[in-house]
């Protein structure tokens, strides 16, 4: 395990400080001398106790750009101290003998970065796709009992499947995702209907639904599910400027908050990866000035409105879950390197 952590306390390199322009770190108000860390915890709540941007958490650490890319581990149980002697501040582990039953199941698992509740179903769920991404999928041809739609526990029919043994996905072709500046089609965000698994090969195939979203029809689609994992990557702030907007809010709603997914219109082409911070603007309002008879009207600037956590990206397009926020985020927002 101190191999795992000794990763953590490597010097600092060029890159992030330059992404940071040498910012001083400043820490939170009552930022404590230690934190034990407890199963609950997560990476980002963890270095909001200590940091005032914790996106900043790498630094603290003292890590390089390589190990911030890596997924990392902490576990409950070990204790984090805050060293001031220096002219930076930066974190530590400690070893301590004082009693810590309670924390020796938990050991085998690390804390996440990010609380997993809020974006497990979204590590699987949204498929961005090409245009033909969803036409070469085994298509629904006909539901049990020639019924008109389908849910849990019900059969339906498809095309051949060449994948057997596997949990497959429902899908049903959504709108296209256009950029809002070029109004380019950025990719095709598949709508999510529930999970089947293969009962019987041949044409045409057997599946059981398992579990259902919405109700599932003839010509929807099916995709193998993808791995979940549990995002572990350290809260970082991209290496160069990224400028993005909202493209939409998951669920159709005009208006997200904190733990709200919103999709944004850069993604892995563009220098996006798991792990990145982004903070949203809200847009400067504009005011009317009359001065000596004269009127003039101002733009304000735009002012940080809060910080998005990217956590799944696809070649064009991104997720990200809102950490914080002090007025709602709207679609159409710009989002930007810290």
């Amino acid at each position: 395990m101190r191999r795992i952590i000794s990763a953590l306390l490597i010097t600092i390199s060029t890159t992030l400080a330059v992404a940071q322009g040498a910012k001083p770190l400043e820490l939170a108000d009552g930022a404590p001398d230690r934190h034990i860390v407890t199963s609950g915890d997560t990476l980002w709540g963890i270095s909001a106790r200590f940091l005032k941007d914790p996106y900043r958490w790498g630094e603290l650490w003292k890590m390089n750009a390589e190990e911030i890319k890596n997924p990392h581990r902490i576990y409950p149980g070990q204790v984090i101290v805050l060293d001031k002697s220096g002219a930076q501040p930066r974190l530590k582990l400690v070893t301590v003998t004082e009693p810590r039953r309670e924390y020796v199941e938990p050991l085998r698992k690390g804390i996440p970065s990010i609380p997993p509740q809020d974006i497990e179903p979204f590590l699987s769920e949204p498929r961005v796709l090409d245009e033909s991404g969803l036409a070469a999928a085994p298509r629904v041809v006909a539901l049990q009992n020639d019924r008109v739609i389908a849910g849990a526990g019900d059969t339906i029919y498809t095309t051949e499947v060449a994948t057997p043994n596997k949990v497959w996905q429902l899908f049903r072709p959504g709108k296209p995702l256009l950029d809002p500046d070029t109004k380019e089609t950025l990719g095709h965000e598949a709508v999510f209907l529930g999970t089947a698994r293969m009962t019987q090969g041949g044409m045409p195939s057997s599946f059981l639904i398992l579990t259902s979203k919405q109700e599932i029809v003839r010509d929807d689609r099916l995709l193998v599910a993808p791995r979940q994992d549990v995002v572990n990557y350290i809260p970082h702030a991209p290496g160069k400027l990224i400028q993005a907007k909202v493209l939409a809010i998951y669920g159709g709603v005009k208006f997200g908050g904190p733990q709200s997914v919103i999709t944004l219109n850069r993604g892995k082409a563009d220098g996006l990866e798991p792990g990145h911070v982004l903070a949203a603007d809200l847009a400067g309002a504009e005011v009317s000035n009359r001065y000596e008879g004269v009127k003039t009207n101002y733009q304000l600037p735009d002012a940080r409105n809060g910080l998005l956590f990217v956590f799944r990206v696809f070649d064009r397009v991104s997720y990200a879950l809102v950490m914080n926020a002090t007025h709602p985020v709207v679609v159409g927002d710009t989002v930007r390197t810290p």
